[in-house]
């Protein structure tokens, strides 16, 4: 199964390196690489020739999440169309064959992969990874969750219906919506592990949850959060972050973190969502709530990691 990587791009000098090589050390060798630029300044673009990868281009004043991908998924040569962060890289050399290997059922549109953080990620950061990304696969989900920074699809179904580009983000929520509408299956893979490297400042984390609430407004208008969501989930987070991090003695160097990250996401969100109603509680718990997290269920695999440079 060959297919198509798309990349978006602006100014990811220090990481696309690690995602182009471990492309490269991939045991699927049939591929063809897009990086989607949208007006970098730095060597990112040289960078990724040197990959052999294929430039699209991207005014950065015309640029939304959608648009990009529309351009990228509209060069790719394939139908199977594999969308990464340009700031994720691979764990495993069978992460592409893991995450096409669903699509062999006819009915899956989409499937998306497992994130991790790596050392230097905030603690609240993993918990999330954690919660939305359980370490057991699901070949038929029955929310539309997924995440397009380890993503792949249909290029026939975005034919028919192309990413929104007037979203601020999510855009790969509102398409995963669709093609559940459409009565198409979405597979989370565990197997697919990808390291996600988010190094935000305060104000970048509340920048963030805010213009995805917005788009999540937008998906879904019947959704809500008011300021006693606000409350109640900023406290339960943060005092189950508090918890889990006494219990893996990591406490003292994540505590002011915890308390910071959790307030801006939360504080975001309510500020891009500003009007109440109801949205369907597996997607709100997929997005909001703290749940107990057990014990990791990973099993060892028999495929050795990808060994990368410092």
């Amino acid at each position: 199964m060959n297919c198509s990587i798309v990349v978006r791009a602006y100014n990811e000098e220090r990481h696309i390196g690690r995602l182009l090589e471990g492309i490269k050390q991939q045991t699927l060798k049939d591929v063809e690489i897009i990086l989607v630029d949208s007006g970098s300044t730095d060597a990112t673009v040289s960078i990724a020739e040197s990959f052999g990868a294929r430039i699209v281009r991207i005014p950065s004043a015309e640029f939304t999440f959608g648009r990009s991908l529309n351009f990228g998924v509209r060069a790719a040569t394939r139908e199977f169309v594999v969308i990464a962060s340009a700031h994720v890289y691979p764990v495993y050399p069978d992460w592409l064959e893991s995450l096409l290997h669903p699509f062999k059922d006819e009915g899956v549109a989409l499937t998306y992969g497992k994130q991790r953080g790596p050392e230097s990620a905030k603690y609240s950061e993993q918990q999330i990874f954690h919660r939305w990304y359980p370490d057991v696969s699901n070949s038929n989900q029955p929310t539309a969750f997924c995440n397009n920074a380890n993503a792949a699809i249909r290029k026939s179904l975005w034919e028919k219906y192309p990413y929104d580009e007037t979203l601020t983000g999510l855009e790969d929520l509102a398409w995963a919506k669709w093609t559940k509408e459409q009565g198409y299956k979405i597979a989370y893979v565990a197997e697919a592990e990808i390291v996600h490297i988010h190094n935000e400042t305060p104000r970048g984390v509340f920048n963030r949850y805010r213009r995805e609430a917005m788009a999540f407004k937008r998906i879904y208008p019947e959704s809500h959060f008011n300021v006693y969501d606000f409350l109640r989930l900023t406290v339960s987070n943060i005092f189950s972050d508090l918890w889990h991090a006494a219990r893996e003695r990591v406490l003292l160097k994540n505590f002011a973190s915890i308390f910071w990250f959790r307030f801006m996401q939360f504080h975001g969100t309510r500020m891009g969502h500003r009007e109440t109603s109801l949205v369907t509680p597996q997607l709100r718990e997929t997005f909001y709530y703290a749940r107990e997290r057990k014990q990791s269920q990973e099993r060892d695999r028999n495929v050795e990691p990808i060994r990368y440079q410092p």
